[in-house]
């Protein structure tokens, strides 16, 4: 049994899992996070040169250094909430970071948008999955939705993590955080970290059928999707979705 509309209270135990590990483990997930995964990089070339692009939950900063590399010449914005991976990301010259929680983004998204106007790309790559209750991924995408132009795209991944034994093996029992399946919703999972000490993480378990029912709820058509990424290509689950041209 799995609880259909998440509690606030567990949505915020959950959240503050994960602050607390990317805050204590940020130094050594960015160590394991220092090249671009097979589907990022296919991503980078959907990005024409002359988009500007806001990278949510940006992490280290490794996409928005590879479109400098590749002399991208619009504006680049990065939004994370770990000041151990900001700190990393913020040596990039050229690249704006901000300190911020997606939670807040609905609310947020006129500071984040540019003086001449709204991004033509948004990109939120390994992170809606780590965003507890549907509620609260609705905001996110939303706030997404006010961040683009008309016909702007936005493409995300979603990590896989059933589709590797290895990874299954991690899950955890929600106990060891105090709650148990009747708590969460399901595809919700608790899974442990085991790089420069041991940690946990809440993930969520996407499939294409329910990222198709949030796109079509923030009003986006899903253009692309496709699996890459790990051993077995497929331990990423990447969509680019597009904006309606026309503004309502």
């Amino acid at each position: 049994m799995y609880n259909p509309v998440m509690n606030s209270d567990v949505a915020a135990r959950l959240l503050q899992i994960n602050h607390e590990f990317y805050n204590r483990f940020g130094d050594s997930f960015s160590a394991t996070r220092q090249r671009l995964q097979p589907g990022a990089k296919k991503v980078l070339s959907l990005i024409q040169a002359d988009e500007s692009v806001v990278d949510l939950g940006c992490g280290n900063g490794l996409f928005l250094r590879e479109l400098l590399r590749r002399g991208h010449k619009a504006a680049l914005l990065g939004v994370d909430f770990s000041l151990p991976l900001l700190r990393e990301a913020d040596s990039i010259p050229g690249v704006d970071f901000w300190e911020m929680d997606l939670v807040a983004l609905s609310s947020q998204t006129h500071q984040l948008n540019m003086a001449s106007g709204r991004w033509a790309a948004v990109t939120m790559f390994a992170t809606l999955h780590h965003i507890p209750s549907r509620e609260i991924r609705l905001g996110i995408l939303k706030g997404v939705e006010k961040l683009l132009k008309p016909g702007g795209r936005f493409y995300l991944s979603n990590w896989q993590f059933l589709n590797s034994d290895k990874l299954k093996a991690r899950i955890q029992p929600w106990d060891r955080v105090g709650l148990s399946n009747e708590d969460v919703e399901k595809g919700d999972f608790l899974l442990d970290w085991r790089s420069g000490g041991t940690g946990l993480r809440y993930a969520h378990q996407f499939s294409e059928e329910e990222l198709l029912g949030l796109a079509e709820q923030v009003q986006m058509k899903v253009e692309a999707s496709f699996l890459s990424d790990g051993e077995n290509g497929r331990l990423g689950l990447y969509q680019v979705w597009r904006r309606a041209q026309v503004t309502c």
